[in-house]
């Protein structure tokens, strides 16, 4: 990692300064003081060494060593202001006395936000031809820095935060905050002394409850927890953990599954996402498919690379590189793979910004390759480190922490309205309640949502004890199907098309599930046909696949297939569409496999609405094939 050369070159040059024979002093006091100086910093004194650099100083102001290391003292404890000083007066003194002057004084001053200054000092540094390419390489990295932090500057983006509130925020540092995709439940990281732990908190009547203690079983008081990912859905908890027994390097990734109002006790996920290197700061995608994170460890680019792997029949795949429209020599971190699944936030210092670690977006094009990243902006961004954020599901608010804003002490969390440039793709959800249409009790059911244009899954879960519920995100522009299986009912199916559309909305609905008994029915919403044709069109198969499924479980059961139409158009046309239509199924259900003595198919035309005919959406409810249970 060039920046952490850097620093090393720092380090060294403090450890050999009193080695030098030719100081710019002839004054024996001051250069005494410098060696003392020398002496502490042996033992990592630093401040004692400052109090003698000091003394040299008052013997002789002009003594260019003592300035120098002076300024380099300062600068390797954060402390930019005095370093400027010193170093500008190196420069006043002698120009040409250290090229390195130039980097570390440039440097210090975007760490001030002094871009202007810093982009003449770093600019001057490259012109010496004798740096080294890592240095040189650096330089013009920091210049990149000036150059983008001066424009942006100029044109500020919109950037509004608010503080989440008491009920959150503590006297004590909150951070890395990350909610389910209705923005139902919220859990962050807080730190109380040195131990860091997962608090909660849920929101009612649009109101966030005093902040709790995760669990028992997630938290420890030996280690700390942190830089976690939550499942849309809420029913899984991705997070980091150092140090512990069975880790397989220094930090490692770990999950945890929800049960009821507690959650598992976590496992170590082991590899190949884990390594002997340091994996942290999972990002879980809203499918459940794709696990991105942080690593060190070979084949990356320098410093800490974003990976990502995928679950496959054998478990995770081998870790794959995000590549260089990502990462850099120096350091990405805390990623956050949207529910678009195309849109990625992150935070480097390799890209140009503001200086430090900046926040940064990156998409994925037609050709699934990620392209070079756009900077936040500023004053999302600054001169200081920015990380940790995450972005709601609707794509128009992100929620961070920040320790520089008016808050409650140390670090709060923040939320902010995205700017229209920086958000995601537009992503709705389908949140839902499945309970049995007798007792109306909630129930766990298999639910998976399909895309209908691929018939292939993309959501593949179960509702949630004690109260039925699920959660799934969609991404517009596309036409899904739901369904919802249990042993001993018969299935429900829902349809959405988001093909178009950019829905502010999410989906709410509670599906009610009957019990197999003879005359009950359930409508296949997911089988379709074009308009006065009785082909089934492709998008049928997911469902259609399903009711094969429900008559292999249930070989005793006979069905009937119905078919009915609108109230538009001659009845007994109708009648012989809606009856075509129902043979098309049945005909569909024989050629895969289901014996035929345990099928009927009938239409009954514009008989037996559902809705009145009085307008299109209701006639298209009308529109509809069913199977009715005739035998069990």
């Amino acid at each position: 990692m060039r920046f952490g050369a850097i620093w090393l070159l720092l380090l060294v040059t403090l450890q050999v300064w009193g080695q030098a024979k030719q100081y710019s002093t002839t004054n024996n006091a001051a250069i005494t003081y410098y060696q003392k100086a020398g002496a502490f910093l042996d033992r990592q004194d630093y401040q004692n060494s400052i109090l003698q650099l000091q003394n040299a100083l008052q013997a002789d102001s002009n003594f260019i060593e003592a300035h120098t290391q002076l300024g380099d003292l300062f600068k390797i404890q954060y402390n930019y202001k005095p370093a400027i000083e010193q170093y500008r007066k190196v420069i006043l003194l002698n120009p040409e006395f250290n090229r390195g002057v130039y980097l570390k004084l440039g440097e210090a001053e975007i760490n001030l936000g002094e871009y202007n200054q810093a982009l003449i000092h770093l600019e001057k540094y490259i012109t010496y031809p004798t740096i080294t390419p890592d240095n040189r390489f650096y330089g013009r990295k920091l210049i990149a820095d000036c150059n983008f932090s001066i424009q942006a500057l100029l044109h500020p983006v919109a950037f509004k935060p608010v503080n989440l509130g008491p009920e959150i925020n503590s006297a004590n540092d909150e951070y890395l905050p990350v909610s389910t995709a209705d923005e139902s439940t919220l859990i962050f990281t807080r730190k109380i002394l040195n131990n860091e732990d997962f608090y909660k908190s849920n929101k009612l009547n649009g109101q966030w409850t005093a902040a709790s203690y995760l669990s028992k079983l997630i938290n420890t008081a030996e280690y700390n927890e942190g830089a976690q990912s939550l499942s849309q859905d809420g029913k899984y908890l991705f997070f980091t953990g150092c140090n512990r027994p069975d880790g397989a390097g220094r930090c490692d990734i770990y999950v945890s599954q929800k049960k009821g109002e507690d959650w598992s006790k976590p496992f170590n996920i082991s590899a190949p996402v884990n390594s002997s290197g340091w994996e942290s700061q999972p990002s879980i995608s809203a499918d459940g498919h794709t696990l991105y994170f942080v690593s060190n460890r070979k084949g990356g680019y320098g410093g800490y690379d974003i990976w990502k792997c995928t679950v496959t029949n054998k478990g995770w795949s081998q870790p794959e590189n995000l590549g260089p429209n990502v990462n850099t020599p120096y350091d990405e971190q805390s990623p956050f793979i949207h529910p678009d699944d195309s849109t990625l936030y992150f935070c480097s210092n390799g890209w140009p910004g503001m200086g430090n670690k900046d926040l940064f977006v990156s998409r994925l094009n037609k050709a699934g390759k990620w392209q070079k990243p756009d900077n936040m902006g500023y004053p999302i961004n600054s001169n200081r480190d920015e990380n940790g954020m995450s972005i709601s599901t609707t794509g128009g608010y992100a929620y961070f922490a920040s320790n520089t804003l008016n808050g409650y002490g140390g670090f709060d969390i923040y939320r902010f309205e995205l700017p229209e440039k920086t958000r995601p793709h537009a992503v709705t959800y389908v949140k839902g309640s499945v309970v049995d249409a007798t007792t109306r009790k909630p129930i766990d059911a298999e639910v998976e949502i399909v895309d209908l244009v691929t018939n292939q899954p993309v959501y593949h879960s179960s509702s949630s004890p004690p109260d039925g519920g699920f959660l799934v995100t969609l991404v517009t522009g596309r036409n899904y199907g739901l369904t919802i299986t249990k042993n001993g009912y018969l299935f429900s199916s829902e349809n959405f098309s988001l093909s178009g559309q950019q829905p502010h909305k999410p989906f709410l609905i509670e599906v009610p599930l009957n019990t197999i008994e003879i005359g009950r029915s359930a409508i296949l919403k997911n089988v379709f046909f074009d308009t006065n044709r009785f082909d089934l069109k492709p998008e049928s198969q997911s469902a259609l696949k399903y009711l094969i499924n429900f008559m292999t479980l249930n070989p005793t059961v006979s069905i009937e297939v119905s078919g009915f139409t609108d109230n538009e158009g001659n009845d007994q046309l109708n009648q012989t569409l809606s009856n075509n239509r129902a043979k098309s199924v049945y005909d569909y259900l024989i050629n895969h496999g289901v014996t035929a003595t345990k099928l009927q198919f009938k239409g009954y035309g514009k008989q037996m609405p559902v809705a009145p005919n009085i307008n299109e959406d209701n006639r298209a409810k009308n529109r509809r094939t069913e199977f009715k249970i005739i035998a069990k």
